[in-house]
């Protein structure tokens, strides 16, 4: 009964570590898209959505993208946060390129997860958290046995 217990907790508690318990998905790539986000105030300017590509192999998460575009369908890339193709404030342009950049740093720490659990959102780019976990959300559940 007590290596029951201590099983069961160790899996509980080291889930994205050791793998206990892992869901099994069908071998494949899945795409998810997220809702596009709106501001309190009911606007979407600037905020688009996300789309994750999630890879499946022998069962786990073995890749992951995850990409964020503006609500009209243009990737968020190098000129986001330029204004008429020139840096007009830096600040938000360092900002916005900041959450660029944690689009990628979002997916490796998935694929090293190997799930959800445990990824916690990057200053600056909580936005982009939010839709990543939607995304790669609905690409897991397309890839369900």
């Amino acid at each position: 009964m007590k290596k029951t217990i201590l099983l069961v907790l160790t899996c509980t508690l080291l889930l994205p570590v050791a793998g206990c318990g892992e869901k099994n998905y069908k071998d494949g790539t899945y795409t998810g898209q997220s809702a596009v986000y709106e501001n309190e105030d009911g606007s979407n300017e600037g905020n688009g959505y996300g789309v994750a590509v999630v890879s499946i192999q022998d069962g786990k998460i073995s890749d992951c993208s995850f990409e964020t575009f503006e609500p009209d369908g243009t990737k968020k890339g190098v000129d986001y946060g330029k204004e008429g193709g020139a840096v007009a404030n830096k600040d938000y342009y360092n900002k916005a390129q900041k959450a660029v950049a944690a689009c990628d740093e979002y997916a490796s720490i998935l694929v090293a997860n190997g799930g959800l659990k445990g990824i916690d959102a990057i200053s600056g780019a909580t936005i982009n958290y939010n839709q990543f976990q939607e995304a790669v959300e609905l690409a897991l559940e397309d890839a369900k046995e």
